[in-house]
């Protein structure tokens, strides 16, 4: 048991440094080279834990994610909260650009960076779709909204939000508006609410972001 643990200490340490660096130098600028000499250890040792850079940025990604989705899941489960106030609470947890670092994301955005911005969207959308599914079927039930398509709703939302709000920051103030204003509107529409009754659930998501 003891080996096992310092191998996934290891492991946690190599991946580490990887972030950092894949954040300051981008992942394309950052050789295997440079992660060993930041580590302090031998390549044999590297390559015990992964079989190349590309395997490492997996990993990273899928820790980054994991952490992510893992602190959504704990909301969706505080059942005491209503699912409006839980939807809210779990997409601010989820806002990337908010809990990764700036650093991180600045660098995921650059087109040189496109595959560790693909996929960690990836990862994302795979582990987040079911909860959010989750959470429209407890809406349903509760006669809070309508549709037949719970799970392809949660798919087209996060996809839509993720395409369309990726870069918000970066619009002018009218048309960030718009595309707020116009994501709440056919989010509605997809789940079958009346118009404006997701306004002061989506509104503080972007507000924090």
């Amino acid at each position: 048991m003891r080996t096992v643990k310092e191998a996934e200490e290891r492991k946690n340490e190599i991946l580490d440094v990887a972030e950092r660096l894949f954040g300051t130098k981008g992942f394309d600028n950052t050789s295997t080279s440079d992660i060993l000499n930041e580590v302090g250890i031998a390549r044999g040792t590297l390559y015990y834990h992964f079989k190349s850079k590309e395997d490492i940025l997996d990993a990273m990604i899928d820790r980054m994610t994991g952490r992510l989705v893992e602190k959504a899941a704990a909301l969706l489960a505080k059942k005491e909260i209503p699912v409006l106030k839980r939807l809210t609470m779990m997409m601010t947890a989820l806002n990337v650009n908010g809990s990764l670092g700036q650093e991180i994301m600045e660098q995921v955005h650059k087109p040189q960076n496109a595959l560790m911005h693909q996929k960690m969207q990836e990862r994302l959308l795979a582990g987040v779709n079911p909860l959010v599914t989750a959470l429209i079927r407890e809406g349903i039930a509760q006669g809070i909204c309508k549709t037949e398509y719970p799970a392809e709703v949660a798919e087209m939302t996060l996809l839509y939000s993720n395409t369309a709000f990726d870069t918000l920051a970066e619009h002018g103030k009218e048309e960030r508006e718009r595309k707020i204003n116009a994501f709440i509107y056919n989010l509605e529409r997809l789940l079958g609410m009346e118009r404006g009754s997701m306004k002061a659930v989506i509104l503080p998501i972007f507000e924090r972001s």
